[in-house]
């Protein structure tokens, strides 16, 4: 816990207190050391052993004013009663944009990408340092501020409308579902039509430059995009490659 005369361990412009992180984690001195570095750097955690009752809390996390009750999840997957992949997927399916951080003794690309594909926004392995959990973490609140200040309400093009304010995307007229990262891709491709992005330059602006990852996670999420957008993916007409520097919209 912070004291008085021990100040936080890192303090930066967008520091902002009062955000607040659940930590679902079973093992007691994991979740305790990740609860004092998070605390030590400003943030409210509250830790949880139990798929089960995080579940629950995140699935009634508004707040009588209407304020959503955590910021970001940092999730294990081994947990008891439900395990993390399935919360994942549940909180996506119900269209709760909430950032997910994994933490997972997996480390294979297969563990990895199948994490990303049920919907977390990062993948940490075990063992970590505690340094970059804290990086990770502040990184996703920070980009999940960045989208909840775009200034338009809906963006349009052609027969694809977002709905800034209600994190929601129709194609052709039919609600499609989005992971927090696809909304965000797409929200700054919408805010910039025809731009061409490189892989360096998506990274900076939605995952951050915390990101420690593969640049071809830009890649992965693309080409969910298009799976989604595109009457045929494979002959793509708004998710356009411009080889040898990267994608465009439109």
């Amino acid at each position: 816990m912070l004291t008085l005369d021990t100040p936080p361990l890192s303090a930066s412009a967008d520091f902002v207190p009062n955000h607040r992180i659940l930590i679902v984690e079973d093992e007691e001195v994991i979740r305790d050391m990740i609860i004092l570095a998070l605390e030590e750097e400003g943030y409210e955690a509250l830790g949880v052993s139990d798929g089960r009752v995080a579940l629950e809390l995140l699935q009634s996390q508004e707040s009588n004013h209407g304020e959503s009750r955590f910021d970001l999840v940092v999730l294990d997957l081994m947990l008891p009663q439900i395990n993390g992949l399935d919360i994942c997927r549940l909180l996506r399916y119900h269209g709760n944009i909430i950032p997910i951080l994994i933490l997972s003794a997996k480390a294979s690309e297969t563990d990895r990408v199948l994490g990303l594909e049920v919907g977390a926004d990062d993948y940490l392995t075990k063992p970590f340092s505690m340094r970059e959990l804290v990086a990770r973490c502040r990184a996703l609140i920070r980009r999940q501020g960045f989208t909840s200040l775009a200034a338009a309400t809906v963006r349009k093009f052609r027969d694809v409308l977002l709905y800034t304010q209600e994190c929601r995307v129709t194609v052709r007229d039919e609600e499609i579902n989005l992971s927090p990262k696809e909304f965000r891709l797409l929200d700054l491709f919408m805010s910039y039509p025809r731009r061409v992005w490189s892989r360096e330059q998506l990274i900076e602006q939605i995952w951050g430059p915390d990101f420690l990852g593969d640049t071809k996670t830009v890649d992965v999420h693309i080409r969910w995009l298009r799976e989604k957008l595109e009457i045929d993916p494979s002959q793509p007409e708004y998710l356009i490659t411009v080889r040898g520097f990267g994608y465009r919209f439109g």
